[in-house]
């Protein structure tokens, strides 16, 4: 009798990535023309990204540069949060933080889409932050992989411990 086939449904930043991006981000600022003389600055202090300009309009095109740089990484903007500009004495500044994990809610909308259209062999299970996909077919795993991709989620999603 074959064993149980299985994968994992996340949300998870790639970091080495990100601190890519920062570092292209930050040399760019450094070096732009548009940036020279402005004040303009991204900086990292632990998880989060503060990004601070002389006006809003910079700040806005500081992010523009990091979401940028982002994408170009490979990481989904899906998981950047940043706020809108905030004006602190004469600087404006933006704050951006990553959010990863698969909350809860989240987990039991993709576990009810799988439940509802996927194949009827598939068994869903919440662990933590991620959700575990087994079934005895591979092909019905393909088929839930391809369900998951199809759809259009509020949060950016990975497949990972696929066995």
């Amino acid at each position: 009798m074959a064993s149980d086939s299985s994968f994992d449904i996340v949300s998870e930043v790639d970091h080495m990535e990100v601190d890519n991006a920062f570092n292209q981000t930050d040399r760019e600022i450094g070096t732009r023309f548009d940036f020279k003389n402005t004040g303009t600055k991204i900086e990292k202090s632990g998880d989060k990204f503060l990004i601070e300009a002389d006006s809003e309009e910079r700040a806005k095109a500081a992010l523009e540069v990091f979401r940028d740089k982002l994408v170009k990484r490979g990481v989904s903007l899906k998981h950047l949060d940043s706020t809108e500009p905030a004006l602190s004495g004469k600087i404006h500044k933006i704050t951006c933080e990553f959010k990863e994990g698969i909350s809860t809610e989240n987990a039991k909308k993709i576990a009810k889409l799988l439940r509802d259209e996927g194949p009827k062999t598939i068994k869903t299970q919440i662990q933590g932050e991620s959700l575990r996909v087994t079934s005895k077919s591979r092909d019905d795993l393909q088929t839930a992989i391809a369900m998951v991709k199809e759809h259009t989620w509020e949060f950016a999603v990975q497949f990972n411990n696929y066995r």
